[in-house]
């Protein structure tokens, strides 16, 4: 006989009622999760270069694991790169052999590469401003041979989907739970 056969009414409504303020939990836990990484309202925060996304943020389920921490802008080298929001440049230099420039905005912080810098360390950069542009990367480049921004945002050591700032972040989909 199957199990819920022999659960009085009453329990099965309090089961189902528990499940379904799960969901509900889960569901506002998820919206505030993206709210909150965006650390401002969506759509206040503009993109570093106007070009199409390429390769979309792909968190992996493991910090160690392969993913894609960021988004990939089409930008052909010498594209103007632009500050998404106010800060102060805190890096501009090599990293894995590829130039590099960061943005701090706050508790958030934008990474561009391949990027070389039109920017010093400590200037301080307005939305919209100057970085630097896009540079030549001799072929190596995922994205060649029409070359490409990766754009990639973190807040501490979380790495955050940026085109959350945007507004434009892949929507959240509870799915079902699984049928036993």
């Amino acid at each position: 006989m199957p199990r819920f056969a022999r659960t009085s009414p009453a329990h099965l409504h309090a089961v189902l009622a528990t499940a379904l303020t799960v969901l509900v939990l889960v569901g506002a836990s998820a919206t505030t999760t993206v709210q909150a990484a965006t650390g401002s309202t969506p759509g206040a925060w503009q993109p570093p270069t106007p070009g199409d996304v390429v390769r979309r943020f792909d968190l992996p389920a493991r910090p160690w694991l392969p993913g894609h921490r960021g988004i990939d802008l089409a930008a052909p080298a010498g594209t103007p790169v632009v500050s998404p929001a106010p800060g102060v440049v805190t890096f501009a230099g090599q990293v894995g052999g590829k130039p590099v420039v960061v943005v701090s905005h706050g508790d958030l912080r934008s990474t561009f590469e391949p990027v070389e810098a039109g920017t010093r360390v400590g200037d301080h950069v307005r939305a919209g401003g100057l970085v630097g542009r896009v540079a030549a990367d001799g072929g190596s480049s995922h994205c060649a041979p029409t070359g490409c921004l990766h754009w990639g945002v973190r807040r501490g050591t979380a790495y955050l989907d940026p085109l959350a700032l945007l507004g434009r972040a892949a929507p959240i989909v509870l799915l079902p739970l699984p049928t036993a």
